[in-house]
């Protein structure tokens, strides 16, 4: 295993940072952090070990973050350095002149309000009400606000952190973690494995630890935990199978941390220890795909990783079409393609309506320059690369597609890929001269034309048949209660939600949520639907559902289509203005600079 984070692979440039790695790079780096929740802010220094032929200077990425001073080697006397002027999304340059056998900078630096990486969370917004909690999201180009780094996806290096927290809390990074608190309030962390600066994470929070397995556990909040650890039981299992697939986990542990409900994501792949939002708790291990999800990140992004964000699309493809094989493994094949089925109505509303009028963001290879790179976490990257994927399966065979994939994340783990590599890999390795497997594959209409290329067959779910024959029942005049619906899954009632007319009366809706009891579900997907229809057809009992939703769910995938919803309805300026302003304050700075823009504040 290859673990060396300087391995001569050619990176192409990186749009998103300033950083030239082909000069000087950094290979590992000693943090040493003190977390300070009166100040809202993280102080303290790195020594970083660094590679270079003779460099005259280091270039570091950098974004509202204090450099308070910069040495060489053991050297007592600072070294002068230089900070550029901000570029938006981009942040600056930090430049620091190198000695000619300079191996390693130290840099001492502090946090600003501003660092849109973390949020700090006050007693109120938490589970258990006493205690504040941090947590961080690097992805995709945010670790620069709260590190001085290399913030681009082809740098890779080692760490260890020394941090500070109050004594009463537990701090936990992407690295090997604590499984309890200590008196001191003083832990050291260590990553052995190279890994990009996206990954980089840090929570702290009044948390505890249950095993889920030998190599599984759960941390969360004492009032969270033992749902948690119910709902993520089979994680073991997850990993058994995902190994069994695509070869042995390399990591160590893997952990899942279920963070408060701000978290703007549904998951985040950070190493050996999962960030999760507890949104996924629906006490019925219904929505744990999301689970496999981050797994399946163990390989596809975490060990081969894309280079730039313009290559996105090889860190979620692989990822999603890899849960999925997951959970056929677990679940089997129904519910597998339930899976493929609902994901793939996902991309044709990306397509026909989230990103109508954007052809070139519908292309696999993506052209983010000058843009923030979060604007290509879109379904393309996720569903159109699984939907890539599965059309090369479908053409030379699962045994022979497994085989491909099992050798490319053993042959360039710990590396970067880049679409034209991949596409070179594919070409090599699977379809090797065969003219008519590469015209039936047809990479480069997926790749870089926009769009679904034609005659490719639609996933679909042979449980949603039954789904589609009640719903037509309902539509006829059926009775809620004599739907057939005792054994659906999550799955089965999204289907059922989202192929309800788009012109329901008030009768309609108010004999669905009696039977159903939609409104006050617990199971936040569903309810995230059901409040869309709310929205569009004035559903008035809804109202306040709506507004405690809003203020305490910060999972951008759920706001999204509901401040639109609001938007499109003829008084829903002001409405969402109203609900935005009590809400904003409970979202992260990834959620913030979304909705900021799209509600007009």
């Amino acid at each position: 295993m290859n673990q060396d984070s300087s391995k001569a692979v050619v990176l192409p440039h990186d749009p998103h940072s300033f950083s030239k790695p082909q000069d000087a790079i950094i290979q590992h780096v000693d943090w040493q952090l003190v977390v300070d929740f009166a100040q809202k802010q993280i102080k303290g220094h790195g020594i970083y070990q660094i590679k270079h032929q003779h460099s005259s200077e280091i270039v570091l990425d950098v974004r509202d973050l204090n450099i308070l001073s910069v040495r060489l080697d053991d050297a007592a006397a600072e070294q002068a350095f230089s900070v550029s002027a901000p570029v938006k999304y981009l942040g600056q340059a930090l430049r620091i002149p190198l000695q000619k056998e300079t191996n390693k900078v130290t840099i001492a630096f502090e946090t600003t309000p501003q660092a849109a990486a973390l949020q700090w969370l006050s007693p109120a917004q938490t589970a258990g009400k006493e205690h504040p909690f941090l947590f961080t999201q690097s992805q995709a180009i945010l670790a620069r606000t709260w590190l001085p780094c290399q913030d681009s996806p082809g740098v890779r290096f080692t760490y260890t952190a020394r941090v500070k927290v109050p004594s009463h809390l537990l701090p936990l990074m992407s690295a090997d973690n604590p499984q309890e608190k200590n008196p001191e309030g003083e832990y050291l962390f260590k990553m052995d494995q190279p890994i990009p600066s996206y990954l980089l994470s840090l929570a702290v929070g009044n948390l505890e630890f249950r095993p889920v397995g030998s190599r599984c556990g759960v941390y969360a909040e004492p009032e969270t935990i033992q749902d948690a650890t119910y709902e993520f039981a089979d994680t073991e299992k997850m990993l058994e199978a995902a190994e069994a697939l695509y070869g042995p986990y390399l990591w160590g542990r893997y952990d899942l941390l279920v963070l408060p409900p701000s978290f703007p994501f549904g998951g985040m792949e950070n190493p050996k220890l999962t960030f999760a939002t507890p949104t996924i708790i629906a006490k019925d291990r219904s929505l744990t795909s999301l689970i496999a999800h981050e797994l399946a990140h163990s390989w596809s992004g975490n060990l081969v990783t894309n280079a730039t964000w313009n290559d996105f699309w090889l860190n979620e493809g692989f990822t999603v079409y890899f849960e999925r094989r997951i959970m056929e493994v677990l679940y089997g094949h129904d519910y597998s393609e339930m899976l493929h089925t609902l994901g793939y109505q996902d991309l044709q509303h990306a397509l026909q309506d989230d990103l109508a009028g954007q052809p070139k963001d519908t292309c696999l290879k993506l052209d983010l320059q000058g843009r923030d790179p979060d604007e290509g976490l879109t379904e393309i990257a996720y569903e159109k690369g699984n939907y890539f994927l599965r059309h090369i399966e479908r053409q030379v065979g699962q045994e022979r597609f497994d085989q491909f994939v099992k050798n490319y994340f053993g042959t360039y783990q710990f590396q970067s890929m880049d679409t034209t590599r991949f596409e070179e890999i594919l070409e090599k390795e699977l379809i090797n001269g065969d003219a008519t497997l590469r015209d039936q594959i047809n990479a480069k209409a997926w790749i870089y034309e926009p769009g679904i290329p034609a005659g490719i067959e639609v996933p679909h779910a042979r449980k949603f048949d039954q789904v589609q024959e009640q719903l037509q029942l309902w539509e006829s005049g059926t009775s809620p209660a004599d739907l057939k619906t005792q054994e659906w899954s999550t799955h089965e009632w999204l289907f059922f939600l989202r192929g309800l007319a788009k012109n329901l009366n008030q009768e309609k809706m108010e004999s669905l949520d009696q039977a159903f009891s939609f409104t006050q579900s617990g199971n936040s997907e569903l309810v995230a639907v059901w409040l869309q229809h709310a929205i569009n057809h004035q559903y008035e009992p809804a109202n306040a559902r709506l507004e405690e939703f809003l203020t305490h769910v910060g999972r951008r995938k759920f706001l999204v289509p509901l401040y639109k919803a609001l938007l499109e309805q003829p008084d829903g300026k002001a409405r969402a203005l109203e609900l935005y302003r009590k809400a904003r304050p409970n979202y992260h700075a990834v959620a913030t600079s979304t909705f900021d823009d799209m509600v007009g504040v």
